[in-house]
């Protein structure tokens, strides 16, 4: 029997196999996945996450190593949360899903002043009960669902609000050594999981149900990028690859880089270049030399 289900538009097959090849390629850069790993996927219902999942079940039909996928979702209790949303789809795409439910929405509205945004609080609690959950259930790696935008933006929230160069990691150790945290869409345009969001007509579940307000930063970082992005092209992935590509000596970090041992390092080069001319010399009279 002839299956009546729509069929990708060979626009969306281009798109997806382009996102397959910058995850496959981001996973690969950062030994982000081995063998006999098992992923804890994060899903909000959000287009970052949706596609997430999408691509590393995709790739894990190919991949060289053998891992596990299990998608959890937090529940925070939110009011109007259409609870039903993930759990109906993960279930139709027969993916193992679990669903944490606990109120960290009461926490932060009791906490949080009114008017001021809530997104740091309510994303400390969020990590807290993914990190328990998989503490508690044998996950070996957690990803998120961070894009490139989500890196650079990041990147110039610290350097002009909190006075630090640092970004998100596509890979890093939790602070309390414990988890293994990766970011596979590192490499990925936010625009294209958008286009890709959109031809996958994913159950998108809003962001907005908890009324806190954006992160005004955050929204004028996106909008300075958005700008560049017009203006120069490319620009924002000009600034990812500079990330990868860093220069601790030209920094003015002594934690990162040993500045005083530079005296130490020209000493020691101007004595070996002598000794060389030396010897250059010294090889010129044979009868000498030997």
């Amino acid at each position: 029997m002839t299956s009546l289900a729509p069929q990708p538009s060979r626009t969306l097959e281009r798109l997806a196999a382009r996102l397959r090849g910058s995850v496959g390629k981001c996973i690969a850069d950062y030994r982000m996945i081995s063998d006999g790993d098992k992923v804890m996927v994060c899903v909000s219902g959000g287009k970052d996450s949706y596609t997430l999942l999408d691509m590393l079940l995709s790739l894990r039909r190919s991949a060289p190593v053998s891992f596990e996928l299990l998608a959890v979702n937090l529940d925070q209790k939110q009011p109007e949360f259409p609870a039903h949303v993930l759990p109906d789809y993960l279930a139709g795409r027969g993916v193992p899903f679990h669903i944490i439910e606990q109120d960290t929405y009461s926490v932060v509205k009791r906490v949080v002043p009114e008017g001021r945004t809530m997104c740091g609080l309510c994303s400390r609690l969020r990590r807290g009960a993914l990190y328990r959950f998989a503490a508690e259930n044998g996950i070996t790696k957690i990803a998120l669902g961070h894009h490139r935008e989500d890196i650079v933006e990041t990147l110039f929230l610290n350097l002009f609000f909190g006075g630090r160069l640092k970004a998100m990691a596509p890979k890093l150790l939790s602070d309390d050594a414990r988890h293994v945290v990766i970011r596979p869409l590192a490499y990925v345009a936010e625009c294209e999981i958008a286009r890709y969001a959109r031809g996958r007509d994913f159950p998108i579940i809003p962001c907005k149900l908890c009324g806190s307000q954006d992160n005004m930063q955050r929204l004028a970082i996106k909008k300075m990028l958005a700008d560049w992005e017009r203006e120069f092209p490319g620009r924002t992935e000009s600034l990812l690859s500079a990330l990868r590509h860093i220069e601790p000596a030209h920094l003015a970090d002594p934690r990162h880089f040993d500045f005083a041992g530079l005296d130490l390092k020209r000493a020691a080069a101007m004595s070996d270049s002598e000794e060389t001319a030396f010897e250059e010399r010294l090889a010129q009279f044979p009868a000498l030399a030997s």
